[in-house]
C-alpha cells in the first residue's frame, strides 16, 4: 500500500490509521494508493476526507474516529440520529456535530459525482467509519439497516480494517487503472503526491499508461523514463518476433486440462498425461499403418 500524507499533524484515530497502511507491505495484504486529508471543493462545498484508498477494484472513504474515553458495550448505529453505546452517547473524539455516517454519506456522493463529471461515474465509492476505542475497550457493532456503500470497523486492532480490504476485494472486480488515479490526483489538487506509473501498476492497477497524465508533477521525468522503457522493449519484441506462431490446438491435453496456479490436481495431471500417451500411441500407429501399406503394396 503506498500511502501519501498531506498533513502528518492529524486527529489520534489519523495517526493511527496511518501506521496500519504503512505496514501493509506483505503480498498478502491489501494493494492500492492512500491519500490523507484530501480535500474537494465541489458544488460551493469544501469536503476534507480523513483519508481515501484506491485499490484496484475500489474507492473507499475512511472517516476515523477515536473514543475520547473507554465505553464498553454496544455500538448502535441508528438510520439517522446519534450513534450510542449501551445507551450512552458515543463520546467521539471529533468536534464535528455530525456523525461518521452523515459525513460518509455526504463525502462519498460528492465524490462519486465528481468523479461521474471526469468519465468515472460506474466506479462504486464506498464509505467507511473506522472507530478506534482505548486499548482493552470491548465493543461490538448493531446496525439494524443494511447498505452496501457503508460499514462501521473497530478499530481495536489492525487486522480489522485490513480484513474489510481484503473482504471487499473478493467482492469487486478490476475497476481502477493507473490513469484514472493519475486524473483523480489531479483533479483533486494533490498531483505532487501521484505516485510513478511503475508504482501504480506493481499496486495491482491496470494499463496502459498515458504519461501526459504526470507532466508538471515530480514523477514526471520517471513516467518518460518508463514510456522509453515501454518503447525499447516493445521494439525489442518486434524484432525477436518469430516468423512463424505455432498455436497450441483446443484438444491439446494442455488445454482441454491446464495447470490451475497454486492447484496441485493429481487427477488433472493423470488425464493430461494420460491424453498425451494416448495422442502419441495413436501418431505412431498411424506412421506403421502407412508404413506397412508402402511396403506390402507400394511398386517393386
Amino acid at each position: 500500500m503506498l500511502v501519501r500524507v498531506q498533513n502528518p499533524a492529524g486527529t489520534n484515530a489519523e495517526r493511527a490509521l496511518i501506521d496500519w497502511l504503512r505496514t501493509w507491505k506483505d503480498p498478502a495484504a491489501p494493494h492500492g494508493v492512500a491519500t490523507i486529508n484530501a480535500g474537494l471543493f465541489h458544488e460551493d462545498r469544501l469536503h476534507q476526507f480523513d483519508a481515501i484508498v484506491w485499490t484496484p477494484s475500489s474507492c473507499v472513504i475512511i472517516e476515523a474516529e477515536m473514543l475520547q474515553t473507554r465505553q464498553d458495550g454496544v455500538l448502535e448505529i441508528p438510520l439517522n440520529g446519534g450513534w450510542t453505546i449501551s445507551g450512552v452517547p458515543a463520546a467521539l473524539e471529533g468536534r464535528d456535530r455530525r456523525t461518521p455516517l452523515e459525513k460518509s454519506r455526504e463525502h462519498t456522493f460528492a465524490l462519486y459525482n465528481w468523479l461521474a463529471a471526469r468519465g468515472l461515474g460506474q466506479r462504486v465509492v464506498h464509505g467507511v467509519a473506522l472507530i478506534v476505542p482505548p486499548r482493552g475497550t470491548n465493543l461490538t457493532v448493531h446496525q439494524a439497516w443494511s447498505d452496501p456503500s457503508f460499514d462501521v470497523v473497530i478499530g481495536d486492532e489492525p487486522s480489522r480494517l485490513r480484513g474489510f480490504f481484503q473482504t471487499l476485494a473478493k467482492q469487486e472486480k478490476f475497476l481502477w487503472t493507473a490513469n484514472d488515479i493519475a486524473v483523480a490526483f489531479r483533479g483533486l489538487g494533490i498531483l505532487p503526491y501521484l505516485p510513478g506509473p511503475q508504482d501504480l501498476l506493481n499496486e495491482g492497477f491496470l494499463g496502459p499508461i498515458d504519461i501526459t497524465l504526470w507532466h508538471g508533477g515530480p514523477n514526471q521525468a520517471q513516467a518518460e523514463a518508463f514510456a522509453e522503457e515501454q518503447k525499447i522493449a516493445t521494439s525489442y519484441a518486434q524484432e525477436h518476433k518469430p516468423l512463424v506462431r505455432l498455436e497450441t490446438p483446443w484438444y491439446s491435453p494442455w488445454k482441454l486440462y491446464p495447470r490451475v496456479p497454486g492447484d496441485l490436481d493429481m487427477g488433472r495431471a493423470f488425464m493430461r498425461l494420460a491424453l498425451a500417451a494416448g495422442m502419441v500411441v495413436a501418431v505412431a500407429w498411424i506412421i506403421w499403418f502407412v508404413v506397412t501399406i508402402v511396403l506390402t503394396y507400394g511398386p517393386g
